[in-house]
């Protein structure tokens, strides 16, 4: 497996949302749900996230489906310090090559595919992401098998702060293996903070954890705080 490079596309700030997000402090323990409504203006989504929140559409089977606004109590979490990489995976690992930002529209189309359970990722929000991603905001990890790509995963950094949005795979162990090579670049880059939403068997078995809401954002408004390295 070759390392991941660090990123070093400049990030420009874009213009403020028009909308004023929630404080999710104020939502009821145990309560995902946030809001619903605004829009994916990169001003709105990097409000959001700084705030605690990320999107999904209401219903992404509608042309233009509204927008939920999530902050999940307990929040899953991966410790950068305490990835569990058991030796099936550090052997898969030796066929794959990992790369940074050489594919983000395939991987965030990738892991939109409507024949995935739970699909949520319309062209709306690919268009979204696709557009914080030239801002400089949005990452990919690509994992490929003979020059093929065959997972990834994507999401934002700020700061010392990573969102991770979703992942996919086509070979065994490939999502896993883009979440070690992302928590790879993190430790390189001196990130205190990877959130991965909601905690799933899948993820439990490399050591992801749960927190409760206001403990998370304490850890978020620090993550934020400190300069990117």
């Amino acid at each position: 497996m070759e390392s991941v490079s660090s990123g070093t596309q400049p990030r420009i700030e874009p213009a403020p949302s028009r909308y004023s997000m929630p404080d999710p402090i104020d939502a009821a323990p145990g309560e995902d749900l946030v809001a619903v409504g605004a829009d994916l203006e990169p001003g709105t989504l990097l409000s959001a996230y700084r705030s605690g929140m990320f999107p999904m559409p209401v219903d992404p089977n509608r042309r233009r489906s509204k927008i939920a606004w999530y902050s999940p109590d307990p929040r899953g979490i991966a410790p950068l310090d305490g990835l569990h990489v058991s030796r099936s995976l550090r052997k898969s690992m030796r066929h794959f090559e990992i790369r940074m930002d050489t594919a983000f529209s395939e991987v965030v189309r990738a892991c939109g595919s409507p024949n995935r359970p739970g699909w949520w990722i319309t062209d709306e929000i690919v268009n979204a992401y696709e557009e914080l991603f030239r801002l400089g905001w949005a990452h990919s990890i690509e994992v490929y098998s003979q020059n093929e790509l065959v997972g990834g995963l994507y999401g934002v950094r700020i700061n010392q702060f990573f969102a991770g949005e979703a992942m996919f795979r086509t070979a065994r162990d490939a999502s896993k293996a883009a979440l070690v090579g992302l928590v790879a670049w993190l430790n390189e880059t001196g990130a205190t903070l990877l959130d991965v939403q909601w905690k799933t068997d899948h993820l439990a078995s490399l050591g992801v954890i749960e927190i409760d809401r206001r403990e998370y954002l304490s850890l978020l408004r620090d993550a934020i705080s400190e300069p990117e390295k």
